[in-house]
């Protein structure tokens, strides 16, 4: 874009005309006029254009048919743009090379374009005189802008009458309505006099819960999952809620619950569920390589809706490691299935048996784990579970080989408040589990505890740094670390914890040189992410880890840490991220650097 004259800004803009039939590209200028560039309402009105947007450099090339469209639909946008910023007696005119915009027969348009002109007088802004709406709920909030002396807005207008009704609904007054409203301008005085009168209507309770389009999930399951309180008080945040249960379960394409146009017997709202099931079965396949833990195969099949109420069984296999550098090679065979809506609609039931071998730097283990419990979704972001589980293994280390079978009680609760899980830009995520068990056999009764906390926060917006932070902390009490189950203690290194240091290089050193796991973990991690352009960041990065042979963190053990830069290029999924790190202190190692690629940030 490049700027000209006082009163004016012009923008060269890409355009196609065509000439005997065949395309091509033109430059046009669009100014602005009567408005200051440099005032807000200046970049308001060009956002609000579809001339600005439909022709921007970065846009398709437009043709003038659609050039004209474009002109002539911005009458009425930039004329509702002017009306929500306080201008109530506005004068506007389009003109294509000095041409009205208007006049322009749509199916007949120039065959080129060399200048538009959008001359715009905005007049004298208006401010609310009388701002007045009743009746409201003791809770509704108002917008600010709604007050005596305030801008007037037809936005702020529609947002009052929005709120006021919320409000209403939010209370059972499923109908309530803008009975009446009187606006009233006074152009010697520049102010509009708003009076509003809503109409709660009658308290309503929920109504029986209609279900449609369901072909194998059976009806009643589909109300036990929505979970609506038919009988009680109309809530809006029941309906949504049963809608996002439905949802969740995977076992539907697409939901909507709809609230019926007329009021039921005794003051009843009847309610719809309309769902679209998704295919029953779905099988899926894939490949990872990375540089570290070599070639990754997976595959898995789904079934959706195993016993008719939306029961998902899957059954998966994984081979790690193929051709890697994190010891040998790891095979998962895992069974799970969910039901649910057990016990109440926020819970599910599950089960699961893993049969897993594990090939690592420093220890070898087999593994079955039998497992069931429930799973408590308190809302979106929080979801709390706890099962009973059954664990044997054999596991082979510095201390010899080791088989011991576990009673456990897996507990956990993970809070996630980031806006995107895959390139959080706010918010944070903390993930707790404990795990006490009974050993039946090979080892001593004991508690695994793990937590993993991530805060992030960004700055600016033309080009933002986000800052982000993750805290881990581990720590295994009850069994000494020689009669320890070998799979449950932690290591430090790699790309979960230390990036610079290899693979689960940091355990315990025994008197012999071995290695062996420790029995209490930390880790922090801080982020640096730069946005350079659209779709390329930067990032600067710093990791620690501690491993101590204690039960809990006192000092005695080792700490290792690693930096390093990395490129993130954006994509529909998530960036894709290619980091290089070296190790900055703790025990020598063989390599000078370590890199890491993957999809999504780091953490």
């Amino acid at each position: 874009m490049t700027r000209a004259g006082n009163h004016g800004t012009a923008i060269t803009l890409a355009i196609g005309l065509l000439f005997g039939g065949a395309g091509a590209t033109l430059a046009a200028e669009l100014t602005l006029t009567g408005v200051s560039e440099d005032s807000e309402l200046y970049d308001t009105l060009l956002g609000g254009s579809l001339l600005a947007e439909q022709t921007d450099e970065d846009a398709e090339p437009a043709t003038p048919q659609e050039i004209v469209a474009a002109a002539q639909a911005d009458y009425a946008r930039l004329l509702a743009v002017l009306y929500d910023n306080g201008y109530f007696g506005p004068t506007l005119k389009i003109t294509l090379d000095g041409v009205d915009a208007a006049a322009i027969p749509p199916v007949r348009p120039p065959r080129r374009v060399d200048r538009a002109v959008i001359s715009v007088d905005p007049g004298p802004k208006f401010k609310f005189g009388t701002a007045r709406i009743a009746p409201l709920t003791p809770e509704t909030e108002l917008p600010e802008g709604f007050a005596t002396g305030a801008t007037a807005s037809l936005g702020v207008l529609k947002e009052t009458v929005s709120s006021g009704i919320s409000g209403w609904r939010a209370v059972g007054h499923a109908k309530a309505e803008l009975a009446e409203q009187e606006l009233t301008a006074r152009h010697q005085e520049r102010q509009i006099n708003a009076d509003l009168r809503l109409a709660p209507g009658p308290r309503l309770r929920f109504g029986a819960l209609a279900i449609t389009g369901n072909e194998d999930v059976r009806t009643e399951r589909v109300r036990e999952i929505a979970g609506l309180p038919v009988g009680e008080v109309f809530d809006p945040e029941e309906v949504e809620l049963a809608t996002e249960r439905l949802r969740r379960t995977g076992a539907f394409d697409a939901v909507a619950l709809t609230e019926a146009d007329n009021i039921g017997p005794n003051a009843t709202l009847p309610i719809t569920a309309r769902v679209v099931e998704a295919p029953k079965r779905r099988f899926g396949f894939g490949a990872e390589l990375s540089s570290l833990e070599g070639l990754t195969l997976s595959t898995f099949w789904l079934h959706r809706n195993l016993l008719g109420g939306a029961e998902r069984l899957r059954l998966s296999a994984e081979v790690e490691g193929i051709g890697g550098n994190s010891g040998g090679e790891d095979y998962k065979l895992a069974a799970r299935f969910e039901r649910p809506a057990t016990f109440n609609p926020d819970t599910d039931y599950y089960a699961l048996a893993e049969l897993e071998q594990l090939d690592e730097v420093n220890y070898f283990s087999r593994q079955l784990d039998l497992e069931t419990g429930i799973e408590r979704i308190a809302n979106q972001q929080r979801r709390y579970t706890a099962g009973v589980g059954l664990r044997t293994a054999e596991t082979r280390d510095a201390f010899g080989t080791n088989r011991y079978t576990l009673l456990t009680l897996p507990l956990s609760a993970e809070f996630d408040y980031r806006d995107k899980d895959l390139d959080a830009k706010d918010g944070y995520y903390a993930k707790a589990s404990i795990t006490p068990f009974a050993a039946i056999s090979g080892s001593d009764n004991g508690l695994r505890t793990y937590l993993d906390a991530r805060f992030y926060r960004t700055f600016g917006t033309e080009r933002p740094v986000t800052l982000a932070f993750r805290g881990q902390l581990g720590s295994l009490s009850g069994p000494e670390l020689s009669e320890a189950p070998a799979d449950y203690l932690f290591y430090s290194g790699g790309g979960g914890t230390v990036r610079g240091q290899p693979y689960q290089s940091l355990g315990v050193e025994l008197p012999s040189g071995d290695t062996v796991g420790g029995r209490s973990f930390l880790g922090v991690s801080a982020e640096a992410r730069v946005t350079v352009t659209e779709k390329i960041g930067v990032v600067g990065f710093a990791d620690a880890g501690y491993i101590g042979a204690e039960e809990f963190y006192d000092g005695s053990g080792t700490w290792h840490s690693g930096a390093g830069l990395g490129l993130r290029y954006a994509t529909g999924i998530g960036p894709i991220r290619v980091d290089v790190a070296v190790p900055t202190s703790g025990p020598e190692v063989d390599d000078d650097f370590q890199v890491y690629i993957g999809i999504g940030q780091s953490f």
